[in-house]
C-alpha cells in the first residue's frame, strides 16, 4: 500500500498495535488501561496472597472484583475518581492495613515509580504483584530498580491479556502487546524465575 492510500491517523494505527505510547495528546490524560479481569484469575491460579489486598489504581474494579470474588479482602483506591473505590494518591496514602499485599495495573507511566513505592511501603514477607509490559524488564533506570528489589517470578502471558482504554474492552480485539505479572516478595533474594501463563 502507497502511503497516499491510507486514510487512517495516528491514532487509528496505534489503536490497531494497542500500543501506548504516542503522544500524550491522543491517550487518555491519566494513563487509564482497565485490565483484563481474566489476569487477575490466572494471576491467582499461580500464587497465593495474604487475606487482605491492596489494589492502588484500581479504576473501575476490574481487578478488584475479581479478588473479592475469591474472598479477598480488598481495599480499592485510586487517584481518579471512576466510580469505585476511594480517591487517594498511592505516593502520599498510607497502607490501609499492615498485612496487606499490593496488587495493581498501575499507570505505565509510573510503574517504576509504582513498584519503588510499594515495595519501600509494604511489611516484610508480603508481596507486591503489577501486570506491565514484557518491556518493563528493559531500560539502565529499571536496572538498579531491579538491584534493590528483584522480582520473585514474572509471568509471561502466554496468550495475549487485553488492557483497554477507558476500560472500553467492547471496542477493542485482541491486543498486540505481550505483558506479565511481576511479582515481589519484600526480603526475598535470588535469581528472578520466569513462568508462563495461560
Amino acid at each position: 500500500m502507497k502511503h497516499e492510500d491510507w486514510s487512517g491517523d495516528r491514532v487509528s494505527v496505534y489503536s490497531t498495535l494497542a500500543a501506548r505510547n504516542f503522544a500524550k495528546n491522543e491517550r487518555e490524560a491519566n494513563d487509564y488501561y482497565a485490565t483484563e479481569p481474566k489476569a487477575a484469575r490466572l494471576l491467582m491460579g499461580v500464587e497465593n496472597f495474604a487475606p487482605n489486598i491492596w489494589e492502588c489504581a484500581c479504576g473501575e474494579g476490574h481487578l478488584s472484583k475479581e479478588f473479592e470474588a475469591a474472598g479477598y479482602n480488598v481495599y480499592s483506591s485510586d487517584l481518579i475518581d471512576r466510580g469505585y473505590g476511594e480517591v487517594r494518591d498511592f505516593f502520599t496514602a498510607d497502607m490501609p492495613c499492615s498485612d496487606c499485599d499490593i496488587i495493581t495495573n498501575p499507570p505505565y507511566s509510573k510503574a517504576t515509580e509504582f513498584v519503588g513505592r510499594a515495595m519501600e511501603i509494604i511489611q516484610p514477607g508480603h508481596k507486591v504483584a503489577m501486570f506491565l509490559k514484557i518491556q518493563f524488564l528493559e531500560t539502565q533506570k529499571r536496572r538498579s530498580l531491579f538491584n534493590k528489589w528483584p522480582p520473585k517470578t514474572v509471568y509471561v502471558a502466554t496468550h495475549r491479556l487485553r488492557c483497554a482504554l477507558n476500560g472500553d474492552f467492547a471496542s477493542i480485539g485482541s491486543s498486540a502487546v505481550c505483558y506479565a505479572w511481576f511479582v515481589w516478595q519484600k526480603g526475598w533474594r535470588g535469581d528472578t524465575v520466569v513462568k508462563w501463563i495461560n
